[in-house]
C-alpha cells in the first residue's frame, strides 16, 4: 500500500502540467523547448496510436541556405536507425529458415581470419562481437573510402587488425557488424541488399520517401544535416558556427548508416512491423525485440539489431537513433510509437521522446527513471543527481536507472559542451554501479576533460583494477603519468 500512494502522488507531482493541456499543445510545449534549446533548425513528428498515424506535423528550416520550411515532404538522413531495417532483414531470412542466428558468420562469409569463425549472427546484432571497428579503415572525417579506394581491399585490411575482445564478453558498438551482416543479406538472395530492402520493406508499404544515399546523392526534398563547430581546418573559433555536413557512406557500409527517410514514411514502417507485413510469426519480433546474453549469462544492452531498449516492467519500449539527429521509440504494450527526426547532428531527440510519448499516456514518462531524472535536474540542479536517486530508490522499488543510458546520456551531454551536467550524472554511474569497470572509465574520461587530473587518474586506476584489459585506460594512466 506504501508504495502505491508513493506513486500516485508521485505521479500527481509530475504529470499534473500535461494533464492541464490537451496532446496538442502539450507537444508544441516540449517540440519548441528542445528545438530553441538544442538549437535544432528543423524536425518532423510522428506518432503511431492503434495502427494509425495520428499526429503528423513539421517544424522549422529544412534547408537554412535558401529559407526552405520543413514539410511532411521532407526527407531526413535517419543514420544508424538503418539498422533495424538491416534486423527485420535478417530477421526475415531466419524465419523462412535460411539462416540460424545462433549459427556462425562462417557459415555465411568464406575466408574469415580464425579469430572471426566462432562470432554468431546473435553477436553481430548486438555488438558483442569483438571485431575491429570499419571506421578504422575509412576516412575518418567524411567517411569515405580514402586512399585504400575499394571495397576489396579496405575488407583485407579490416580482416589483418586485431580482434577488440572475446566474442559474447562485452559490449562495443561498431560498423563492422552491419557491414557482414549486409554481406550476408547479399549472399543469401543472390541480389543487392539495397533491392531487397525495396522489395521486401519500403515498396509493400508505399515508403516513396526512403532511399538510401548520402551527401554525394541528389535526394528531392532532402534536409541537409549541420552541425555546431568550434574548431574549424584545426582552428578554435571564437564561438561555435553552425556548418554544412559532408558525409559518404559507401554502399557496402549502408547496411549500417545509409537510409533517408520522413517520419510518417518511418510510422509506415513500423505499423507494418507490428501488424505483421514484414514478419510473419510474432514470435519472431519478440525475439528481434529482447535482449541476448553475454558469455556469464548477464543480458545484453541492445536488442537485435535495436539500440534503444527499455527493458522494464511497465510501458516497455524499444527503438533506434542515428547519428544523434533521428530516433523513435515503439510502445508494444501501449500500442504507441513516437518518430522524431531533425537536420542536426547533435540534436539528440532520444533525449525527449518520452516526454512526448507522455503526452499520450501520463504514465511512461513516470517508468523511465533516466527521463524521471532529466525532468527534474532540469529542474533542480545536476548536482542533487545522486541525492535524488538515492530518495527515489528508496521510497520505489521499480527506480532502477540504467546504467547503459546514464552512460549514453552522459556522453551526450558531454558532446554538446555540457560538461558539468555530464560529470554529475558520470558520478551517479559509479555510485550506483561500483562494480563497473566502465563507469569508472567514463566519470575519469569527464574529471580528465574538466581538468581534475588526479581525481581523473583514481578513477581509471579503479576502473583497470576492475578490468585488466581496459587498453584504453591503461594508455590513458600511461600519458598522465609521462612528465
Amino acid at each position: 500500500m506504501a508504495f502505491k500512494l508513493y506513486f500516485l502522488s508521485f505521479f500527481l507531482i509530475t504529470v499534473n502540467p500535461l494533464l492541464a493541456q490537451d496532446k496538442t499543445s502539450g507537444i508544441q510545449t516540449i517540440i519548441s523547448r528542445e528545438m530553441q534549446e538544442r538549437r535544432i533548425p528543423g524536425l518532423q513528428l510522428a506518432v503511431v496510436q492503434h495502427g494509425k498515424i495520428v499526429f503528423s506535423k513539421s517544424y522549422g528550416i529544412a534547408n537554412i541556405q535558401d529559407s526552405i520550411p520543413v514539410t511532411g515532404k521532407t526527407v531526413f538522413a535517419i543514420n544508424s536507425c538503418t539498422k533495424v531495417f538491416t534486423s527485420v532483414a535478417i530477421m526475415q531470412l531466419a524465419e523462412a529458415g535460411k539462416l540460424n542466428l545462433s549459427a556462425p558468420v562462417s557459415a555465411y562469409i568464406d575466408s574469415l581470419p580464425a579469430t572471426w569463425k566462432a562470432v554468431t549472427i546473435k553477436q553481430l546484432l548486438t555488438h558483442t562481437s569483438g571485431f575491429p571497428d570499419l571506421l578504422k579503415v575509412l576516412d575518418p572525417d567524411v567517411g569515405s573510402v580514402g586512399t585504400l579506394k575499394r571495397e576489396q581491399v579496405i575488407w583485407e585490411k579490416l580482416k589483418t587488425i586485431p580482434m577488440e575482445f572475446k566474442p559474447g564478453e562485452r559490449f562495443s558498438y561498431n560498423q563492422t557488424n552491419a557491414y557482414l551482416l549486409g554481406k550476408i543479406i547479399d549472399k543469401l538472395y543472390g541480389q543487392p541488399f539495397a533491392r531487397i530492402f525495396a522489395e521486401n520493406q519500403f515498396q509493400p508499404v508505399g515508403m516513396q520517401s526512403t532511399v538510401f544515399g548520402d551527401s554525394r546523392d541528389i535526394i528531392p526534398h532532402f534536409a541537409p544535416t549541420y552541425s555546431y563547430k568550434q574548431y574549424i581546418d584545426g582552428q578554435k573559433l571564437n564561438k561555435e558556427v553552425l556548418t554544412n555536413n559532408y558525409y559518404e557512406f559507401p554502399y557496402f557500409h549502408r547496411t549500417a548508416s545509409g537510409l533517408n527517410s520522413t517520419a510518417e514514411d518511418m510510422a509506415k514502417w513500423i505499423i507494418a512491423l507490428q501488424s505483421g507485413v514484414f514478419l510473419k510469426s510474432k514470435s519472431t519480433l519478440d525475439t528481434m525485440w529482447s535482449p541476448a546474453t553475454f558469455n556469464n549469462g548477464t543480458p545484453t544492452p541492445w536488442a537485435l539489431g535495436w539500440g534503444l531498449t527499455k527493458f522494464r516492467q511497465h510501458h516497455r519500449a524499444i527503438g533506434m537513433s542515428g547519428g544523434g539527429r533521428s530516433a523513435f521509440l515503439i510502445y508494444p504494450d501501449d500500442d504507441l510509437a513516437i518518430i522524431v527526426l531533425t537536420n542536426l547532428a547533435g540534436g539528440s531527440p532520444e533525449d525527449f521522446l518520452e516526454e512526448l510519448a507522455g503526452c499520450y499516456n501520463p504514465e511512461i514518462p513516470n517508468a523511465d527513471p533516466v527521463t524521471y531524472l532529466r525532468i527534474t535536474l532540469r529542474k533542480t540542479g545536476f548536482e542533487q543527481a545522486i541525492e535524488i536517486t538515492d530518495r527515489e530508490k528508496k521510497q520505489n522499488p521499480l527506480f532502477n536507472p540504467n546504467e547503459f543510458e546514464l552512460n549514453e546520456w552522459a556522453y551526450r551531454m558531454m558532446s554538446k559542451n555540457q560538461l558539468k551536467e555530464a560529470t554529475e550524472i558520470f558520478k551517479l554511474n559509479v555510485h550506483l554501479y561500483p562494480q563497473s569497470w566502465n563507469t569508472y572509465d567514463s566519470y575519469g574520461e569527464a574529471l580528465l576533460k574538466g581538468g581534475f587530473r588526479a581525481e581523473a587518474i583514481s578513477m581509471y586506476k579503479k576502473s583497470v583494477a576492475l578490468n585488466p584489459d581496459n587498453g584504453h585506460g591503461k594508455k590513458v594512466l600511461e600519458q598522465l603519468s609521462a612528465p
